[in-house]
């Protein structure tokens, strides 16, 4: 634990004794820091490791499949403005999570609750998210096991099976395991991505002719807004990606004069830069699949063991075209579902956490992520891909433009929104109707249009509509309240600062008198029936409310809990 000047132990005799279920909770979540602050003692990686690790979580080929999808059914031209219309939205949106996420070392949950939402409002959220992660995975798991059904010849509800199962091991431990997965899978999986691409171009230049003039089953091969955004839509469905990759750099270490450069290069990077890398998988998927059709047929073209079996099929000998096409498959899915698997746990556990005010320890939610995706798997929903993640965009472009919008408006424009992000119980109002009513208008309206119900017409614009009436509603909702719902009290009740002199979360050591484990400034607060100080998580499962400080801002100066030992 941090080796910072901390507080003397000044806990009361007769203060409570955390109950074993709190003390299993504090064990576990200090492996990775679940639902926590990320302090400085644990965050020893350099930011190119992070960024590292952050970005290979996105080896997933899912993108291949959507770029495929939207290339076949709208044609070349209408596929590559629709990718990058959302690629465009994706990352101007990111960029501000990306940031409080490395700054305040916290998740998007964290930054979701007091950038608009509240202590409870940003459950419904995390719940968006969780979703993200078992429709994400079920989609890579079906990718997978097709990968293994034309390798093995595994029928494919034993693929799902073994897809869903082989990752539980990897996932149990956390960020220290998963950075040294990705760092070193990473060389490999782009080098089987890229060599094909790179051969077939060269080999037979013609194959970019026939990409670039490829129609669509459903246009005459021109450009038309509904088809661009229809497309942009389902590109768009991968907004929620950002949350993943803020649970990588959340570990991003202080950022300082010395550093800063490399700092920022790293957020950018790996926070809203992923989208870059998604984009051209996206144009790779199209790419592949009008070469699949001419040498195939269609039916093959959207199924990435497909495409790429095609493509080393034209630069290697026939044995080693499949082994190489089910590695290049399995690598991927791994990379990217122990993320899956990870994301989804930490967002389900923090939002069954707030609700009972009990952790029933984060493996049980890896196992209810993975029943999920293995459902969705055995459903077969890689068939109806594209109608699953049109409809989930809504959701997903509603929140995350709620709280980009409240960060780069109501913080740093409207100084309505606190600027520095809080997210701890009795500091926040349980729902703040800014972020809430932004974000159920702007989903509930848009999935509305999805499903036709404001007509055909406007159908195609559901995902502008997401954006739109959620970058408006929230300003506006910051003004109307005032931006009184979002501190529910100003004062900790703690003398030494969160931030230190260079504007990083402080390193300064506090001892929880309830689990009675070190802990730095920003994850604790005082008790409010001791003169000691309680963390984050034993106050979120605070039965009683005991620890808990008053809505109203009665600590003195005189009597708040000094750091000095």
């Amino acid at each position: 634990m941090s080796t910072e000047p901390r507080l003397a132990d000044v806990t009361d005799p007769q203060a409570p004794q955390a109950a074993p279920s709190d003390d299993q909770a504090v064990k576990e979540t200090l492996e990775d820091y679940t639902l926590r602050f990320a302090p400085r003692s644990y965050r020893r990686w350099t930011p190119m490791v992070v960024a590292t690790t952050a970005l290979g979580g996105i080896a997933y080929m899912a993108d291949f499949s959507i770029g495929a999808g939207i290339g076949l059914a709208h044609g070349t031209g209408n596929a590559l403005l629709a990718i990058l219309v959302a690629a465009a939205v994706i990352f101007v949106t990111g960029f501000p999570l990306a940031y409080y996420g490395a700054r305040y070392n916290i998740d998007l949950d964290l930054i979701t609750r007091g950038s608009g939402f509240g202590y409870f409002g940003s459950v419904l959220t995390s719940v968006i998210f969780a979703s993200f992660t078992f429709i994400f995975f079920a989609l890579e798991g079906s990718i997978m096991a097709q990968g293994l059904k034309l390798g093995l010849g595994l029928p494919l509800w034993l693929g799902y099976l073994v897809s869903t199962f082989m990752v539980i091991p990897l996932v149990i431990y956390g960020m220290k395991a998963l950075s040294k997965l990705q760092v070193w899978t990473t060389p490999v999986w782009l080098l089987l991505m890229v060599g094909p691409l790179v051969y077939l171009i060269a080999e037979d230049p013609g194959t970019v002719d026939r990409f670039l003039a490829y129609a669509g089953t459903d246009g005459d091969g021109g450009v038309n807004t509904a088809s661009v955004l229809l497309g942009a839509g389902v590109c768009l469905s991968l907004i929620a990606q950002i949350g993943e990759q803020i649970d990588y750099l959340r570990f991003m270490p202080p950022r300082t004069e010395a550093n800063k450069r490399t700092w920022w290069t790293a957020v950018v990077m790996a926070g809203p830069g992923w989208v870059v890398l998604g984009a051209l998988k996206q144009t790779i998927g199209v790419f592949l699949a009008v070469y699949i059709i001419g040498e195939v047929g269609a039916s093959a073209a959207p199924e990435p063991i497909q495409q790429f079996k095609g493509a080393f099929d034209a630069m290697m000998p026939s044995w080693l075209v499949v082994p190489l096409a089910v590695v290049l498959v399995v690598i991927s899915q791994i990379k990217i579902n122990v993320t899956n698997a990870y994301s989804g746990s930490l967002a389900w556990t923090n939002s069954f956490t707030r609700v009972t005010r009990h952790y029933p320890g984060r493996m049980v939610f890896v196992l209810v992520n993975l029943g999920f995706a293995l459902a969705l798997m055995e459903a077969d929903m890689f068939s109806f891909l594209n109608s699953i993640l049109g409809f989930y965009s809504n959701c997903a472009i509603a929140w995350v433009v709620t709280v980009a919008t409240d960060i780069g408006i109501n913080k740093y424009v409207l100084e309505l929104s606190p600027r520095r992000p809080e997210f701890r119980r009795g500091m926040l109002y349980a729902v703040n109707p800014v972020g809430v009513v932004a974000f159920v208008a702007a989903s509930g309206l848009s999935i509305a249009m999805y499903f036709h119900a404001l007509g055909d017409t406007l159908q195609p614009y559901s995902p502008v509509a997401a954006a739109v009436i959620a970058f408006a509603l929230t300003p506006l909702m910051a003004v109307l309240t005032k931006g009184r719902y979002y501190l529910r009290r100003t004062d900790d009740g703690i003398a030494e600062p969160v931030l230190d002199a260079d504007g990083n979360p402080s390193a300064v050591g506090f001892e929880c008198h309830v689990c009675r484990q070190q802990f730095e400034r920003p994850d604790v607060a005082a008790c409010r029936t001791h003169d000691a100080v309680v963390c984050s998580l034993c106050l979120s499962t605070d039965n009683l409310g005991d620890h808990v400080l008053p809505a109203a801002p009665a600590v003195r100066p005189d009597q708040r809990v000094s750091s000095s030992s």
